[in-house]
């Protein structure tokens, strides 16, 4: 069964802390958007620069022992409406969408089954039912009895809360007797998981956020849903100024959008979320090699966070769940608390042919194939045909898709590093791997006096140009270590009395809780070994 109570701590923690913060909270919030705190963007934006680091300037070493070629893009949210049309967003990037005819509530189709495992209805009526795993007369009456008192409240649209035969009641029950076996499956029944009421039949709703651009005759657009079309778009700016020749890649972070139906699980799944994807241009015959080159990079970037291996895993989409540009897609998939024992989206890879590069060409009538020089030199040395050195040197080339969310990664190591203790004052703590922590070391003062505050905030200047560091001076150094615990620093430096009489300090690992007496000079060393 998913894990509840362990999500909505991480949750609890993430307000508390300044991780992330509700969108515009103090006027209610807005579904699907979220802020992200003092504390929030510096992980985020760890995980960032570990990305980028790792794809552009310092790319993975190629199959030929080389490393690869990548550059850096930052492409505009907004682009010329055209853009959507050639990339099939407009015509076809729809959700199956369900309305409740009595509470309005709005359903992405294929989320309702998943929707029913938190709903509140249904769980009040499992745990009314009893503890038999079969529909027998007790379990009808028990049933029956919860629909005339707390059903009214919690499921006013349900149907046999309403008043009808038998028949439905058992249908009913058939589910929450499921729910609580643990065993839902649910095949489009047509119940609000909210209120119990009906659904209608599923439509389409297209997920692209719109807006308007100009003062006068203002243009529809829209706020892009991915950052990759960027990309395409410039892969001729790309090749005309930069030294790239394919194979090569471009990377990029960046906002997206996405008029989510039912936005939902934190914010794994958000209406304005941070990307990082990046396009691998390569020749055709040459894109399964790199499709399967990828797929263990990006797999040995994840475990680079600290993220363990038994909560990954690779799940190749299945031919009626491909993309309509896709030969073929894998999921690089997270053990999330919310789906845990089962797995959950963190990173698609995907084969999408020539397809991009030939729709923009075709809607822009602007010509973005490749002249290979190189494999036209080598197919005259093998003394192919004029015709087939013309046929083969010029082409569209393939593209491989790595594209994860930076956001989602945000919540991967927030739930990779949850991790309770009851021997601490905090009764957890959040285990970063180091490099990624927020904050890399706290230093304090032991009291707020005797010179203390003095030799401390001294050291913090000497150390803030290396690490991202943190300077307490308030509440008992025990409430200091708790709260430092609660935000994963590694490491907390504690000026004391004897620190005044042989220039030595405290260093107190978060992990271990042990602690070492080292001499001031000699702290910034300590740290950057470990660190």
């Amino acid at each position: 069964m998913p894990d509840a109570t362990v999500m909505e701590q991480i949750v609890s923690l993430c307000k508390r802390r300044g991780f992330i913060y509700p969108a515009s909270e103090i006027y209610g919030g807005i579904n699907g958007f979220w802020d992200y705190g003092p504390l929030g963007v510096l992980l985020k934006n760890n995980i960032r620069d570990w990305w980028w680091n790792q794809m552009v300037l310092c790319p993975p070493i190629g199959p030929d022992g080389h490393p690869i070629e990548m550059v850096g893009l930052d492409s505009a949210i907004i682009q010329n409406p055209k853009t959507w049309v050639a990339s099939g967003h407009a015509g076809g990037f729809a959700d199956p969408m369900q309305t409740c005819r009595q509470c309005k509530k709005l359903f992405r189709a294929d989320h309702v089954a998943a929707m029913f495992m938190e709903s509140e209805w249904l769980g009040a009526l499992a745990d009314s039912i009893g503890d038999g795993t079969n529909i027998d007369p007790q379990t009808i009456e028990n049933a029956e009895k919860w629909a005339r008192g707390k059903g009214r409240k919690l499921a006013p649209g349900l149907a046999f809360v309403r008043g009808v035969e038998k028949a439905l009641n058992a249908l009913v029950v058939e589910l929450a007797v499921q729910r609580r076996a643990g065993r839902l499956q649910i095949s489009n029944i047509g119940i609000c998981p909210n209120c119990g009421g009906d659904l209608t039949e599923p439509r389409q709703f297209n997920l692209m956020l719109g807006s308007e651009v100009g003062a006068v005759d203002p243009v529809k657009v829209y706020l892009r849903p991915e950052t990759a079309q960027g990309i395409f778009l410039n892969f001729k700016n790309i090749i005309d100024t930069s030294r790239v020749k394919v194979p090569f890649g471009v990377a990029q972070t960046g906002k997206s959008f996405r008029n989510e139906v039912t936005p939902r699980n934190f914010i794994f799944r958000s209406r304005e979320f941070e990307q990082m994807e990046m396009e691998w241009f390569c020749h055709p015959d040459e894109a399964p090699k790199w499709y399967e080159f990828w797929k263990a990079k990006r797999m040995e970037w994840w475990r680079s966070l600290g993220v363990a291996e038994s909560n990954l895993r690779f799940r190749d989409h299945e031919k009626d769940e491909l993309s309509h540009y896709s030969k073929m897609t894998v999921d690089i998939e997270y053990k999330y608390p919310f789906t845990s024992p089962d797995f959950g989206e963190l990173e698609g890879i995907a084969h999408r042919g020539e397809f991009d590069l030939k729709q923009h060409s075709e809607h822009s009538g602007q010509k973005l194939d490749y002249f290979d020089q190189e494999l036209q030199l080598r197919l005259k040395e093998q003394g192919a045909s004029p015709e087939e050195v013309k046929a083969k040197s010029r082409y569209i080339p393939n593209v491989i898709e790595p594209a994860s969310g930076l956001t989602r990664a945000v919540l991967v190591l927030l739930c990779e590093a949850y991790t309770p203790d009851e021997a601490r004052p905090s009764k957890m703590f959040l285990k970063f791997k180091p490099q990624f922590a927020p904050i890399k070391v706290g230093i304090f003062p032991l009291v707020n006096k005797d010179g203390m505050p003095e030799v401390a905030e001294k050291l913090y200047l000497d150390l803030r140009n290396q690490f991202t560091c943190e300077y307490d001076a308030k509440q008992s150094i025990g409430k200091r270590y708790a709260r430092m615990d609660e935000i994963g620093t590694p490491f907390c430096v504690t000026i004391d009395g004897q620190t005044l009489q042989d220039q030595t300090v405290t260093i107190r690992d978060r992990d271990a809780m042990g602690q070492v007496r080292v001499g001031i000079g000699q702290v910034s060393g300590y740290l950057r070994e470990r660190l």
